[in-house]
């Protein structure tokens, strides 16, 4: 048996200050099932990203890392607790609500890629805005695609494209709208080691010289360390968390956790 602190007795949010946070999760906790086959996800988690910053999310299978993006990025519902993505509490939001806060401030990287096939890469690109009937400002877009030398592949479709050129299309899909953050879902998970190196140095150049905020759930202690910071869950709770992580230091906590 382990105690929970009381929500009034928590401390402040581990990792950053939650006034320059581009998303905090305040006592977080999601459920499932009933009574005896009830599953505890998230175990009363107070986490805070700041803006501008790399964060992994790491921790053993089943320690509800995947579950914790999901719930901060609005794509899962919370048993208790509030999510505050880009100054806006998710809390009570309507189905299309939320819809339009993932719109308009959320992006996101899958392990595949998700390209449309039939789109050029250009259009690949621009589809989020064009859902929301925007259009690319034209400096934010020659910034985007130089940073992740897209330049000389923006007529080709999907199929002409390696395995890394359509990663980094789907990164630049992400930061087109410029959203709050990008919530990157095990992004290396089916790829090869260069082309995963490739896309892990585009998710930090996002970072360090677009001033992005990312937020990505990995189990590869290689792919941690291209973060600025790991976050490290167990048993669907806070462990603790290193700064300026190398694979090995991930792999000693990792290592620490049971993992």
């Amino acid at each position: 048996m382990h105690t929970t602190t009381a929500p009034s007795d928590r401390p402040a949010p581990i990792g950053a200050d939650t006034n320059a946070a581009a998303v905090v999760g305040r006592g977080l906790v999601k459920t499932y099932g009933q009574g005896d086959a009830q599953v505890v996800a998230l175990d009363h988690v107070d986490v805070a990203f700041g803006r501008g910053r790399f964060t992994a999310i790491m921790g053993p299978s089943g320690s509800g890392k995947s579950t914790l993006m999901h719930c901060l990025a609005g794509l899962d519902t919370l048993t208790a607790g509030e999510v505050v993505l880009g100054g806006r509490s998710l809390t009570g939001l309507s189905d299309d609500q939320l819809t339009r806060v993932r719109r308009d401030h959320v992006g996101f990287v899958f392990q595949s890629f998700n390209l449309l096939p039939t789109l050029s890469a250009a259009d690949n690109v621009r589809l989020p805005l064009r859902l929301a009937g925007q259009r690319p400002d034209p400096a934010w877009w020659d910034h985007v695609i130089g940073v992740l030398g897209l330049g000389d592949r923006l007529q080709h479709r999907p199929s002409e494209l390696s395995g890394g050129q359509q990663q980094r299309v789907a990164v630049a899909r992400a930061l087109i709208s410029r959203p709050a953050v990008v919530f990157a879902d095990e992004p290396t998970g089916a790829l090869d080691s260069v082309t995963g190196a490739g896309l892990l140095a585009a998710l930090r150049a996002s970072v360090h010289e677009m001033g992005q905020t990312v937020v990505m759930v990995t189990h590869d202690p290689g792919a941690a360390a291209y973060a600025d910071r790991v976050v490290l869950l167990a048993d669907g709770r806070l462990q603790g968390e290193l700064q300026r992580p190398t694979a090995d230091t991930v792999l000693d906590a990792l290592r620490g956790l049971g993992a």
